[in-house]
Order: C-alpha cells, then structure tokens, then sequence
C-alpha cells in the first residue's frame, strides 16, 4: 500500500507502514480515543485528509510497537467483521 508494506485479514487490509509509522484500521470511536495518545496521530497518507477509521502510530524504537499489541489485535477483529467489498474493474 502506498509502496510499502501491508497486512491483511481475510483480504481486507487492517495495517500498513508508512512514512515512519504504521497505519491501522480500528472503529471511528476507537480511533478518535487513540489519537489523545502522543505516539498516534490522524493516518493521512500522501497529504490525504485524515481518514475516520485510521489512524497512525509512530515510535522512534522498532520495539515499542509491541506496547500497542491491543490496538493491533483490535483492528485485525474489526476487520474480520467489515463485510467484504467487490472491487471495481478498470
């Protein structure tokens, strides 16, 4: 995604890196909560405006990634249960 690498649940993606974060698909209210924390900002990935159900997290260590396991958990069951989507053909 966005040239970088993404993860996936049942083909619905829940995570990506990006820039120096990593982006993660979690619920409005979630998201909204999480972004009270210091280490997570709005996911905007190309200067896009901030998208409602992402946000990003960033940490200057590669191992402090795993203080937010939950929030990864989190997304990968909220994920599971948005329905699927048909992508459009080109």
């Amino acid at each position: 995604m966005f040239g970088y690498p993404a993860y996936y649940v049942d083909g619905k993606l829940f995570a990506c890196i990006y820039g120096k974060g990593v982006g993660v698909k979690v619920s409005e209210e979630l998201a909204n909560k999480l972004l009270s924390e210091k280490h997570v900002v709005p996911f905007q990935p190309l200067g896009k405006p901030k998208m409602r159900e992402w946000i990003q997290i960033n940490h200057a260590k590669s191992a402090d990634y795993g203080k937010d396991m939950s929030i990864f958990r989190t997304s990968v069951e909220f994920v599971r249960q948005l329905p699927t989507t048909k992508r459009k053909k080109k």
